[in-house]
């Protein structure tokens, strides 16, 4: 059994408490997926700017508190905690991002020793713009914006997005090719 992936059933069977009201199943579920969802983490961060505030870990760890500390949710396995858990750090990002415009929009002082930092600071923007588009194309095309979470945000592979869909590799990769465009053109060739 690969160290990194827990094994199905217990992650299975802790969803299941957490759906039938155990209080405690949140907590011993994170260290089971800790380090799948790291990678998401990393794989969100690696388009963000260079000096942002947020780090990997603490995203994790701000998603995770918004997906199972509010209502209690209700998961079937592991995949789809793992997707829905990729949507709210998408949603974390984004928030931080709008928090960030709002706060320089209101005038607010930010000082750099260096001027490379803070002529590089247009990346918020281009995060609420991605996000702008993927909500068009979310209306547009529900199912190609589900491979884009799921292959661009998620780093599954076209298998598993075909798994995951209940679909084909090929309508996958076709899928994956016209939401690309999409959002290229959506973007003025930027995507």
């Amino acid at each position: 059994m690969d160290a990194e992936r827990p094994a199905p059933r217990t992650v299975t069977r802790l969803l299941e408490a957490a759906r039938q009201g155990d209080p405690e199943a949140y907590e011993r579920l994170l260290p089971h997926l800790y380090q799948e969802l790291h990678g998401i983490a990393e794989r969100h961060m690696r388009g963000e700017r260079a000096d942002h505030t947020l780090q990997p870990t603490a995203l994790v760890h701000e998603a995770y508190l918004r997906l199972v500390g509010g209502a209690p949710a209700s998961f079937d396995d592991r995949r789809h905690f793992l997707r829905a858990s990729s949507r709210v750090m998408r949603r974390v990002l984004v928030d931080h991002a709008r928090a960030r415009a709002a706060a320089k929009r209101a005038g607010s002082l930010c000082v750099t020793l260096d001027e490379e930092l803070a002529a590089s600071d247009d990346r918020a923007v281009d995060l609420l713009v991605l996000d702008d588009a993927l909500e068009r194309l979310a209306a547009a095309e529900p199912r190609w914006a589900r491979v884009v979470e799921l292959r661009a945000f998620a780093g599954l592979e076209v298998t598993e997005v075909a798994d995951v869909l209940e679909t084909s590799p090929a309508t996958v990769k076709r899928d994956w090719q016209f939401a690309r465009a999409w959002l290229a053109r959506e973007l003025g060739g930027a995507a």
